[in-house]
């Protein structure tokens, strides 16, 4: 797994990075391919922020962890990741079972912002819309940790969204034309 560190407001050091590095390495054994994790470190409201990506291939797995120390933040990070990996790896079997870069035999069986007052756009974010079917958009929502998710429904051909109700269910939304 190659691993890119970024330091955001955050020094790292060969010590810090070396120990993201081998953690990260465990999480390889999961994937037959070489993949790409993206790490952020910063350091917001006295609390050390890690923020990592992992892109398999049309799977995205993504955390953001904050902790006292940064170590804690990693080992958080990982526990995360290695249980989204756990808590999809059904559905992601059924999605992908054609596709060998995701080694489902290695992952384990899981066991049972602040807001802004004046209402500024302060972000902006692109991304490509991809066809797919409701459940393969609630799970890469949930794979994000997001509480939506904007996707190109295959069935309908129109842009829709999913969201998590506060109930734990979900909710989608469809346009009328």
């Amino acid at each position: 797994m190659k691993v890119t560190i970024i330091g955001k407001n955050f020094r790292t050091y060969d010590k810090l990075e070396e120990t993201i590095e081998k953690k990260f390495e465990k999480l390889g054994k999961y994937f037959s391919d070489d993949i790409a994790a993206n790490v952020i470190l910063s350091h917001e409201k006295g609390k050390d922020k890690l923020e990592a990506t992992i892109n398999a291939k049309g799977t995205v797995f993504r955390t953001e962890q904050r902790a006292d120390d940064i170590y804690e933040a990693v080992d958080k990070s990982i526990d995360k990741l290695a249980s989204q990996m756990s808590k999809f790896k059904g559905k992601l079997q059924k999605r992908y079972n054609d596709n060998k870069s995701v080694r489902f035999e290695a992952i384990p069986q899981m066991e049972q912002e602040e807001t802004n007052a004046d209402g500024e756009i302060v972000k902006t974010k692109e991304f490509d819309l991809r066809p797919m079917d409701t459940e393969e958009a609630i799970l890469e929502m949930e794979m994000l940790q997001h509480d939506f998710f904007v996707f190109l429904n295959m069935e309908s051909d129109s842009i829709n969204v999913v969201y998590r109700r506060d109930d734990g269910d979900y909710g989608l939304l469809v346009p009328k034309y």
